[in-house]
């Protein structure tokens, strides 16, 4: 009787952490925990956690992105360019001719047509969106560079705007964005695990050749994919200038590490064909966790990209090492060593 429920214990367990997102959700507290003893005076109050909220949204939001892409066996790299070129635009037709809502959709839209070239050139040039994306990251980031002639635009007068209010405000302390974040989480959630575009990227990712096989549109998905890739980037561009009151030209290139990291610290896997998007969400907050933590406990800032880097190898090695061993070749080798 005793083995009867412990053997129950067990499988109510493991089918616990076998949920989407619990594992990496149990690592984040861990951190948490972590920092509340070695930096009480920051992480035992609700500010550090507001400012969390604040920031972490436009790096989330294009990491739920990437989530998509990836799972299409596919990467995007040019969202840095696109995040700094739909801030632009919305910076400077606001500035220049205080527009807000019609900025906004301006924005949105620049970013989805750029999403949409880069669709097309990997689909139609038969370029890997490696170096498609890549590529794009330099023409994209060069070409904002010289429109707006590499300077700055302040946008300190957006505050107290209904756009602003309505996308970057507060409700008493807590940060409108991050309500805007979770939302786009759960629309990406059920594109990817309840709608025929999401069943697709799976197909894709798993096997180009078997998609095609039972009737994909595979060129058709992609570029659907990486306009939806592109529209999210600029969503995050704007979200970013609303919270700054401030464009720059390499506003987006500090997310490329994070943004990646979230992605594959959240545990999506890096050869395609599965995805984790509660896990994305729990990436992006573990990675300002982290960097926010280290700083506070009195490390030098410097290290906060190296731990991060450890972090990310890691993580990548434990999700691909639980999905698939023989994947690991240190793994495969040792498996053959103990039968040996």
């Amino acid at each position: 009787m005793a083995g009867t429920r412990q053997a129950a214990r067990s499988g109510w367990l493991a089918r616990f952490l076998a949920l989407e997102g619990v594992p990496i959700a149990i690592v984040f507290a861990v951190l948490i925990g972590l920092f509340v003893i070695t930096a009480p005076g920051a992480f035992t109050g609700y500010r550090i956690y507001m400012s969390f909220m604040a920031t972490v949204p436009p790096p989330m939001i294009v990491a739920l992105g990437l989530t998509l892409v990836v799972v299409a066996g596919e990467i995007d790299l040019s969202f840095p360019a696109v995040i700094a070129f739909a801030s632009y635009v919305f910076c400077l037709l606001f500035k220049e001719y205080d527009l807000t809502f019609v900025a906004f959709g301006a924005a949105i839209l620049v970013g989805v047509v750029m999403g949409l070239i880069n669709g097309l050139v990997i689909t139609k040039l038969g370029m890997p969106s490696l170096i498609a994306t890549l590529a794009m990251l330099f023409v994209w980031g060069g070409f904002v560079t010289v429109v707006s002639g590499g300077i700055s635009l302040a946008i300190p007068t957006v505050r107290g705007t209904a756009i602003h209010t309505i996308f970057a405000g507060r409700i008493g302390v807590f940060p409108v964005q991050f309500l805007w974040a979770l939302g786009t989480a759960v629309v990406v959630w059920f594109l990817l695990n309840r709608h025929r575009f999401g069943e697709s990227l799976l197909f894709i990712g798993d096997s180009l050749k078997v998609a095609r096989v039972v009737g994909i549109a595979t060129d058709r998905e992609k570029i659907k994919l990486f306009t939806l890739m592109g529209g999210l980037s600029a969503f995050a561009g704007v979200l970013l200038s609303l919270e700054t009151s401030t464009y720059f030209s390499q506003a987006g290139m500090g997310y490329l590490l994070i943004v990646v990291a979230s992605v594959f610290i959240g545990g999506t896997s890096i050869f395609g064909g599965s995805g984790k998007v509660i896990g994305t969400v729990f990436g992006a907050l573990i990675v300002a966790v982290i960097e926010a933590g280290l700083v506070a406990s009195g490390i030098q800032g410097f290290w906060t990209r190296f731990y991060i880097g450890v972090v990310f190898i890691v993580a990548v090695t434990m999700n691909t090492a639980i999905e698939d061993p023989d994947k690991v070749p240190l793994l495969r080798d040792l498996r053959a060593f103990t039968r040996n």
